[in-house]
């Protein structure tokens, strides 16, 4: 969840929020950030490879700017049917950029998170890659019943 700026968007648009981050300082000042806009977050600080998400439990689930492969499946499970996965970061593009992740573990490859998303039981709403002014792609899935 970082420092809360999309959590406390989402939980000023009414919907129940909750956040993830493996560090407890980010999720203080997102709790705080909200609290002062007059809204309530509920953060969870853990390691997601440690501590699983819930099953069918989020109508959505938004991740940006952030990628670890090995949570595509967790985060698929953890979306109710008929629930969304809103998700964007960078991909290898970034790179001629010179600016932002350079590392392969934190860049999607051409065509990669369409792909992650393109399995049984969901249904690509919305896809597109980017190359400027930051090279993203960008999903919103919906899971079927």
């Amino acid at each position: 969840m970082g420092r809360g700026r999309h959590a406390v968007l989402l939980a000023r648009a009414g919907f129940h929020t909750f956040g993830v981050d493996v560090k407890l300082d980010p999720l203080v000042s997102a709790c705080a950030a909200a609290r002062n806009d007059g809204v309530a977050i509920h953060p969870w600080c853990a390691d997601l490879t440690q501590h699983p998400l819930p099953a069918a439990r989020f109508d959505l689930v938004v991740v940006t700017r952030y990628l670890q492969r090995d949570l595509f499946d967790p985060l698929r499970r953890t979306v109710r049917p008929r629930g969304f996965v809103l998700y964007e970061t960078f991909t290898t593009a970034q790179r001629a950029l010179n600016t932002g992740p350079k590392s392969a573990d934190h860049l999607l490859e051409p065509g990669e998170l369409r792909a992650r998303f393109d399995v049984a039981g969901w249904t690509t709403v919305f896809y597109e890659e980017t190359r400027e002014p930051e090279a993203l792609a960008r999903v919103v899935a919906v899971r079927g019943n």
